[in-house]
């Protein structure tokens, strides 16, 4: 089953709150497009500032539950502003579409379970090859995930060795293992080979502190090159200005940090 790209907001994200956030394309070129991967034509949406000169610094956004909705589209948006060319995968393509689901909880049983970590990881390799391929520096790739996408930046990080950077937004750190989540973060900080920057909600009702800690241990053990801040009024989804969670100083604090973060770590690459 492939999934059509949605043309406004996931029905499971209803309804939205008034500090819905939308970025106009002004400056900006965005569209959407296909991405070979195994066999299979993968939707995504891509933005990049209307004025560049040369190749574009690249940014995979990794999408929340919802998959690529108006929010995560509006990412791109901003991160285009900023300079990067900004793609975000439709990587639930294969199992089904997000708008058929009407709330969160079918949404994760009935789409989000069925989607394995290795598939992930290997679309995510064809994206950052679409992207060198279509305007973008392939020796300047980073990569920001939301919620489930946030987990997925944190294995990516280990997956990519090409990965220059990753920010990970309130993303799931442990957890029950399946057939297709065999690890989670905590298990693969040692194989980390791209600095990456946690950014937590202290008031997340489903990332305890506890597990965030334990995140933070194995960091050391493995002597990571890897940062986690905790925004001690935020909760889960801070910086999804389209839900009653949203927290503005903390997503525009995080926003900030992570801009910062890529500076940082292409700057260095660069010189």
């Amino acid at each position: 089953m492939t999934a059509t790209p949605s043309t406004g907001f996931a029905a499971a994200a209803s309804p939205l709150a008034a500090t819905t956030i939308h970025t106009p394309e002004d400056g900006v070129i965005t569209g959407f497009t296909t991405i070979p991967s195994r066999g299979d034509e993968m939707p995504a949406y891509h933005a990049r500032p209307e004025k560049n000169n040369g190749p574009l610094p690249v940014v995979i956004v990794v999408q929340e539950i919802f998959g690529v909705h108006e929010h995560i589209r509006d990412v791109c948006r901003r991160l285009a502003l900023a300079g990067y060319l900004a793609i975000a995968p439709e990587l639930y393509f294969r199992e089904g579409n997000p708008d058929d689901f009407a709330d969160i909880p079918t949404l994760l049983s009935g789409l989000v379970a069925r989607v394995p970590d290795a598939l992930v990881l290997a679309d995510l390799d064809h994206v950052a090859s679409w992207a060198s391929r279509n305007g973008g520096d392939a020796h300047r790739l980073m990569m920001t995930g939301f919620c489930w996408g946030g987990r997925i930046a944190w294995l990516y990080a280990a997956h990519n060795p090409q990965l220059k950077a990753a920010v990970a937004w309130y993303g799931r750190l442990t957890g029950e293992k399946s057939l297709n989540s065999p690890q989670h973060p905590v298990d693969i900080a040692p194989n980390l080979s791209a600095p990456v920057l946690g950014l937590y909600g202290g008031q997340d009702m489903g990332i305890s502190q506890e597990s965030v800690e334990a995140m933070r241990q194995a960091l050391r053990a493995a002597d990571a090159k890897a940062e986690i801040i905790v925004y001690p009024e935020a909760g889960h989804a801070f910086n999804a200005d389209y839900r009653p969670g949203y927290h503005e100083a903390s997503a525009k604090e995080g926003w900030q940090r992570m801009l910062a973060w890529f500076a940082r770590y292409d700057r260095n690459d660069a010189g």
